[in-house]
């Protein structure tokens, strides 16, 4: 195993170059993250949304099947995270008056967590979302993705402050 990178980041190696960190000594363990967002939508389209009134068909079906896909594809879209076992994805879309709240909590029992599932989850869910809105609202906005909460690991369980 190649020397860490004297600032202590664990995905460079000594020299700087990026590298996939070695997990292969940690405990199994389960894990979960949640991480949640929200796509900021005009009224019009929210009542669309409410109303099935979207022109390519039912938009947070969509949403839904593109988040839970994005959660298990994530090795392939995040250079350096680690290919583990997606074992659950709940999915939540909220809509509001101001747009679609997103929550998304991913589950494993691995040797590295699945924050960046829970957030690819988020992103493919809003991603998707705009694209079945974007002839009626091509001002949609993506915002507020974060981790919200995880559990498991060395770390144990941690939640957002604010």
């Amino acid at each position: 195993m190649p020397d860490a990178h004297p600032s202590g980041m664990s995905h460079l190696d000594s020299s700087g170059a990026a590298r996939m960190v070695d997990v292969s000594a940690k405990d199994v363990t389960a894990r979960t993250a949640t991480a949640t967002g929200r796509v900021l939508l005009r009224p019009d389209t929210v009542a669309a949304l409410r109303g099935g009134g979207v022109p390519k068909g039912d938009a947070l079906a969509v949403a839904r099947i593109a988040g839970i896909q994005g959660a298990k594809r994530t090795p392939d879209l995040v250079p350096l995270c680690h290919p583990i076992a997606v074992h659950g994805v709940d999915l939540g879309l909220a809509v509001d008056d101001g747009g679609v709240g997103i929550t998304a909590t991913v589950r494993t029992a691995d040797r590295t967590g699945v924050e960046m599932e829970a957030l690819t989850c988020v992103m493919s869910a809003a991603l998707a979302l705009i694209d079945m809105v974007k002839a009626i609202d091509p001002e949609a906005v993506v915002t507020d993705v974060r981790v919200e909460e995880k559990t498991g690991g060395k770390t144990g369980h941690w939640r957002r402050s604010r």
